[in-house]
């Protein structure tokens, strides 16, 4: 376990960008032997535009990375949050660690970011993605990054997590995201008891059908376990899903980039609509 914790203390940049691009070739590989479902678009267009965002969201992690890093040093030095308080040994702080981070900076804003309106204009950047695999991971607007890292901030703060266990926890939330967003059939005997700890392809992809109340499920990240507690879980067979938002269903509502990026800050009727369905 020391080990662990020396190598994230640490762990090179270079490293870190590994672990993004080597999680995407992985499960892009595995999506090209046993998709779901068979792609109807460019798979190489469609990876394009998913990496446009990807690549910003890099920009904007790495512009306000020294936020975070101070934050985590703050809280140890001055003995703050909950983990700093709690005298446990390192590998049950490593799993405490896990679970309130993704609770804090995953599910808790992903949920937020679905109940409140002005928040939604952007994570709806994500949803708009009618052709959902591993690339999908980071469909992220810029200013949807800026709320996720608020809020992964705040749970640093909160939690008094220390710098080896935010890298972890990182890089653990790159990899099941690209897992959990991947085209793949994964079989029952593998997903079911995987699961009952861990968010699978299965229980994410309810999650972007196109339409509520299943929108509004399944907002897990790394662990089930938020959504089974607080009542947010739902099973769907997958091959009935169609992806996307109804609200925001034209080929440049998903296509256009600069239409993408533009989304948050109009004020069209399609959206007036989508936020009455939200209030």
């Amino acid at each position: 376990m020391e080990s662990i914790v020396q190598y994230f203390e640490t762990i090179p940049s270079s490293h870190r960008s590994l672990i993004l691009v080597g999680g995407i070739a992985l499960f892009w590989i595995i999506e090209s032997a046993v998709p779901l479902f068979t792609f109807r678009a460019s798979k190489w267009k469609h990876a394009g535009i998913n990496i446009f965002f990807t690549l910003t969201t890099i920009v904007v992690n790495f512009v306000l990375a020294f936020i975070l890093v101070w934050s985590s040093d703050w809280v140890v030095a001055n003995n703050f949050g909950l983990l700093q308080w709690l005298d446990m040994p390192l590998w049950a702080t490593a799993i405490a660690g896990l679970l309130l981070l993704d609770f804090g900076g995953a599910y808790l804003a992903h949920w937020t970011e679905h109940r409140v309106p002005v928040l939604w204009k952007f994570h709806l950047i994500h949803h708009t993605d009618q052709h959902l695999d591993t690339t999908s991971a980071n469909r992220h607007h810029p200013g949807e990054s800026v709320i996720r890292f608020v809020f992964t901030t705040a749970a640093v703060v909160v939690f008094g997590a220390p710098i080896w266990l935010v890298f972890l926890y990182q890089s653990m939330s790159v990899v099941l995201s690209q897992f959990n967003h991947a085209n793949i059939t994964v079989p029952k005997w593998i997903d079911k008891p995987l699961g009952l700890i861990f968010v699978t392809p299965d229980m994410h992809r309810v999650h972007h059908h196109y339409r509520l109340p299943y929108t509004d499920t399944n907002f897990g990240n790394i662990f089930s376990i938020w959504d089974r507690l607080f009542g947010t879980y739902s099973q769907v067979d997958n091959r009935k899903l169609v992806y996307g938002v109804d609200t925001h269903m034209e080929l440049d509502d998903h296509q256009s980039i600069g239409r993408m990026l533009r989304i948050p800050f109009e004020r069209s009727s399609t959206v007036d609509h989508e936020l009455d369905q939200l209030n």
